[in-house]
């Protein structure tokens, strides 16, 4: 019995070699799908990814709370000047001062009664003086002095400087007619005064100036004779111009010796200005 089982097993493991060896090929064959396994235990964590793309913005949060008073900051610059403001209201009325004393007022008055009269003599006393024996004439700006020594223009010049003015110089009618009748009271018949021929400029160009370098313009007194030959400009600087008795001028080599008058500007008043012009 036992025999016969093994000739059996032996028949079929033949049987399925012979059969194998006759289907085989080089193409392996998978098998049937089998039953699904158990679920193994959970791995290791896996290594960091890169990172990705950046999301949407969220929603803006709540407002925080208010925080704490800064520092004070550096100070900024003066503004412009403002608006003068309303006129505010009347303050109260101060109080009531003490009553004064009586005042002895006849003797006050008294006393400036002889000041006035002190300065009324002083005035006269000053006038005698500029007009007597100083012999000045003047007009609301200026003080005029003849002075009777003989010299050159610029000997006159420099004489007028040093007294503390310069040479007269006639720029108005008013002036040139108050100087023409200084010059006939005093018995003369002509007078330097400040005006001489300019040389000529680079320009090519000349006139005449007054003493204080301002050109001759406006006003003039020429002759008759000197008018036209006023309008030919002069070629050198050694033609002056004296003034005569009768207001008209006239041409004098600068080298003559003549009488001159000087000018002097009056002290500056209060208020205003008394340099002002002739």
């Amino acid at each position: 019995m036992t025999g016969l089982l093994v000739l059996c097993v032996f028949a079929v493991v033949f049987n399925d070699i012979s059969a194998s060896t006759e289907v085989c090929t080089n193409t392996l064959l998978p098998g049937a799908k089998g039953d699904q396994g158990e679920i193994g235990e959970e791995g290791d964590q896996g290594k960091l990814g890169k990172n990705g793309p950046p999301g949407l913005p969220g929603l803006s949060g709540e407002m925080g709370l208010e925080g704490d008073v800064g520092h004070t900051g550096k100070m900024g610059p003066i503004g412009d000047k403002g608006n003068k403001g309303d006129t505010g209201l009347e303050g109260p009325s101060g109080l009531k001062g003490k009553p004064g004393t009586t005042c002895d007022c006849g003797r006050y008055r008294k006393v400036v009664g002889q000041l006035d009269v002190n300065v009324g003599k002083l005035r006269k006393a000053v006038k005698f003086v500029k007009n007597v024996i100083l012999g000045l004439k003047e007009t609301e700006e200026r003080y005029y002095l003849l002075v009777k020594e003989p010299k050159r223009f610029r000997e006159a010049l420099i004489n007028c400087k040093l007294r503390g003015g310069t040479l007269a110089m006639p720029k108005t009618s008013n002036t040139n007619r108050l100087m023409a009748d200084y010059v006939s009271q005093a018995g003369l018949t002509r007078v330097y005064v400040g005006l001489q021929a300019q040389s000529k400029d680079t320009v090519g160009t000349s006139g005449y100036v007054y003493a204080d370098s301002s050109p001759l313009q406006g006003f003039a007194a020429w002759s008759q004779e000197e008018e036209l030959n006023s309008r030919v400009s002069p070629t050198t600087n050694s033609s002056c111009v004296e003034l005569l008795s009768t207001g008209t001028w006239s041409y004098v080599e600068c080298e003559a010796t003549l009488f001159f008058i000087c000018e002097f500007p009056k002290s500056r008043r209060r208020g205003g200005s008394g340099g002002g012009g002739n």
